[in-house]
């Protein structure tokens, strides 16, 4: 009877230590219980850092919800294996420096991926990291957005998959109509909403404080951050803001109208195709299968979205928005790359000679492109790389995350932080530069190469030959970034230190940063606006 007792005993004792486990992960930190479920993660034998990997944040957005905004990811029973990184969202193949670590496409793909420090601990401040790739590539498990080593330093990270393309940004008339609000599109926003909002209700359960949420992405992640600090859906979760080159503040926006005769022209193409679908119609557009439907896509000259302003994730004119304050007012710093866009963009395949750089600009700006000329001078060969160079990074992206950090500065009562990162990254190993080109020295920093940097990932990701300086600046960025996360503000002891955006400074980064008056920008960017007509006062 005894020995039945004590068994008995044991059982129960077994039992009370499994549940007192899930909600506080003091004896099995790798089991958490979220408002889903019991979730199984890992816990790396070196550092301690706990991972939760392919957490579903939505259901899956297939079949009828294709093309519906994101619905809240359905309970489970017992615990779920979160060890693996889950799909990635349906794309092809672009970009040969993304190193994905999930087990392929599909339209399944709502997932979340979550780094937490091996301390126990409640009030811990939370990164949410956007990835960039057009919109139209990307994904959470690629490695240089790996959060382990941002866990290392207290901090809490969430990368997270949201729909791309045609499935992320597709507007229609159908669909407006459909909506309950008139709009269509934006449904990759309101993936990434909807993942903020399940890291407001569940990341205490990793440490993490609810009430202290960074928002970060690179490119089409940082226009994503400014989507999101504006948008109704988001805004009052956020305490802080990061954005890596580029808003939508320079143009980026399509109104409905337009979105939607895109869309019309897209199915039309598509009607085309193969008998892909017989009519004008969306509910038959949701039977395809979506490898199917992404390839048909492709074939089409309509297979490139925008955000749109859609009356409901983007209600109106975003730069109204942010100038009228309907914004999250929080600490904001964001910046741009040295080499956005290359030089040879502008000239094409001409010798870089004043007289080419000077036919260049005016074929590429027939009416203005004496103003052009003023505001990018060059009397040298070198000069004219140094202004061709930044007319395709303007161009392309810097003019945007400019007017993001000049119109906040204006409604903002934070300190907002403006950097300049000008750190040339090492060449691509041999055995993963796959174009056809030879590889080249870049001028600066090209696009995209602060991230692995910025985020302490430079031996996760093995693309490049490494050298002891880069580490040196990875170090310095990515404190700044930690600062700035933990408190608003990058600054600490041992660094240089890095003036608001209000004092007219930037913080430029590279082995020795410096800060640097920014009167010039103030004036060159003052005068873009005005010439392609994009109201920023």
């Amino acid at each position: 009877m005894m020995g039945l007792i004590h068994t008995s005993f044991l059982v129960l004792m077994s039992l009370l230590v499994f549940g007192c486990s899930q909600v506080e992960g003091h004896l099995q930190p790798n089991i958490v219980k979220v408002a889903e479920g019991t979730l199984q993660g890992t816990v790396d034998s070196t550092s301690g850092v706990r991972s939760f990997k392919g957490v579903p944040f939505a259901k899956a957005p297939v079949g009828e919800l294709r093309w519906r905004p994101p619905q809240p990811a359905t309970n489970w029973q017992g615990v779920k294996s979160a060890k693996q990184f889950g799909n990635r969202c349906m794309q092809r193949s672009l970009y040969s420096d993304m190193q994905f670590r999930d087990s392929g496409t599909s339209e399944d793909c709502l997932f979340l991926n979550v780094w937490t420090p091996a301390e126990q601990s409640n009030n811990l401040p939370v990164l949410v990291y956007f990835y960039g790739g057009g919109f139209a590539a990307g994904d959470g498990s690629e490695k240089r957005y790996d959060g382990a080593n941002m866990a290392t330093k207290g901090i809490v990270t969430v990368t997270v998959n949201y729909r791309l393309g045609v499935f992320g940004l597709l507007a229609h008339p159908q669909l407006s109509k459909a909506s309950g609000y008139g709009g269509s599109g934006n449904y990759t926003f309101m993936d990434q909403a909807a993942a903020l909002q399940w890291v407001k209700r569940n990341i205490h359960a990793f440490g993490g404080n609810p009430d202290k949420i960074t928002i970060a992405g690179e490119s089409a992640g940082s226009f994503s951050v400014s989507a999101l600090m504006a948008s109704p859906l988001s805004r009052d979760m956020i305490s802080g803001a990061i954005g890596e080159s580029g808003s939508l503040l320079a143009g980026r926006l399509t109104t409905l109208t337009t979105a939607e005769n895109w869309g019309e022209k897209l199915v039309d193409a598509l009607i085309e195709q193969e008998q892909l679908i017989s009519n004008n119609s969306i509910a038959q557009l949701r039977q395809v299968p979506a490898k199917k439907l992404l390839t048909a896509v492709a074939k089409t000259q309509y297979g490139r979205f925008s955000a749109t302003i859609d009356k409901y994730v983007i209600p109106k004119n975003i730069i109204q928005m942010y100038q009228q304050g309907e914004y999250a007012k929080v600490p904001l710093l964001a910046g741009n790359n040295s080499q956005e866009g290359s030089y040879r963009s502008i000239l094409q395949n001409e010798e870089p000679t004043v007289d080419n750089y000077r036919k260049a600009v005016k074929r590429r700006y027939p009416r203005i492109y004496q103003h052009m000329l003023s505001l990018y001078p060059a009397e040298s060969s070198e000069q004219v790389k140094d202004a061709a160079q930044a007319i395709a990074s303007d161009e392309f992206i810097s003019l945007s995350t400019w007017n993001w950090m000049n119109v906040v500065s204006k409604t903002n009562q934070n300190p907002n932080y403006y950097y300049h990162y000008d750190h040339v990254r090492p060449q691509m190993k041999a055995q993963y530069w796959t174009n056809k080109w030879p590889q080249g020295n870049a001028r600066g920093a090209t696009h995209s190469a602060e991230i692995e940097y910025a985020l302490g990932n430079l031996d996760v990701n093995p693309l490049y030959h490494w050298r002891p300086e880069d580490y040196l600046v990875s170090k310095t960025i990515q404190q700044y970034f930690i600062n700035f996360i933990k408190t608003g503000n990058p600054n600490s002891k041992g660094l240089v230190k890095w003036p608001p955006f209000e004092q007219n400074k930037q913080l430029v980064i590279g082995l020795k940063p410096y800060a640097q008056d920014n009167h010039h920008l103030h004036h060159r960017y003052t005068e873009l606006n005005r010439l392609i007509s994009i109201d920023i006062d």
